[in-house]
């Protein structure tokens, strides 16, 4: 297994590995090791099906919750990030986000792997957010250590949220619910469960305020800190392979999708990995 960092930020290739083979522990050890140090990881020239994607995610650390979207047909875990070459509505998730961080316990990663990828466009960005916090002066960090976030799906997945009952004519299966309406808290700002390494959590639209901190006010700051978190030193952008699997780490980095692929179909599957108990 050979990793090759990306030189940005965050991210690195991997090489050298069948990830369709059953994979022992001392490999998973070194997956593992990899991820948590580089972020995101694209493992190249994979012949994987449905059935070692979710071997992967076991392996991993399991089936975490998807809470808004319909698997595909045949499968529990497994859902379909799919754009078909006609389609008009809004790119979905072009937003910079953390997965599910509305959750009482997000997942600790998510796994996407390419069935049909566009020769040019679709790329996915990545914004590391612990190079974004250790960027920051004393000061400011000083600031902004202790403040706990308002985190909710409502802007997204309510009924009238973006992917509500207003969004028409999308081919994914999105299911969106008054569910979304609730909201959750986490830090602001924290260490990483398994490295200790201290960084944002999240951003604004699944953060819809700060705890103690009027509407107004929170809303400044979150718009504030979300130009810092997205800045281009921290952002590493993924370009997409035929037969490519990624998997990235939800407590350290932030993504949002890229267009740039009109008339052309493309389809992920994707998995999520729960959150590491222990």
């Amino acid at each position: 297994m050979r990793v090759i960092p990306s030189g940005s930020a965050c991210g690195a290739r991997v090489e050298g590995i069948d990830l369709a083979a059953p994979l022992d522990r001392a490999t998973v050890a070194e997956i593992r090791a990899a991820w948590l140090e580089h972020r995101v990881l694209a493992f190249a020239d994979q012949s994987m099906d449905d059935d070692a994607l979710e071997r992967f995610t076991l392996a991993l650390g399991g089936f975490g919750e998807d809470p808004f979207f319909a698997p595909i047909e045949g499968r529990e875990h497994i859902a379909a990030i799919v754009r078909e070459a006609d389609e008009t509505t809004p790119l979905f998730a072009e937003n910079w986000h953390s997965d599910w961080s509305f959750l009482a316990e997000p997942p600790a990663g998510t796994c996407l792997l390419a069935i049909e990828v566009p020769p040019v466009g679709g790329d996915t960005l990545f914004a590391d957010q612990h190079a974004a916090w250790e960027a920051l002066p004393a000061a400011r960090k000083r600031e902004l250590e202790g403040l706990t976030a308002i985190h909710s799906a409502k802007l997204a997945y309510a009924p009238d949220g973006t992917y509500g009952a207003r969004d028409t004519g999308r081919s994914m299966a999105i299911r969106p619910s008054e569910a979304a309406n609730a909201t959750q808290t986490h830090p602001l700002v924290r260490a990483h469960p398994e490295t200790g390494r201290k960084g944002f959590f999240s951003t604004l639209g699944y953060i819809v305020g700060i705890a103690g901190m009027a509407d107004a006010e929170a809303f400044a700051l979150l718009r504030e800190l979300a130009q810092w978190q997205s800045r281009e030193e921290f952002v590493y952008r993924h370009r997409w392979e035929p037969d490519m699997l990624i998997v990235w780490d939800n407590r350290a980095v932030l993504h949002r999708a890229t267009g740039g692929y009109e008339g052309r179909r493309r389809e992920l599957h994707r998995t999520t990995i729960a959150a590491r108990r222990g």
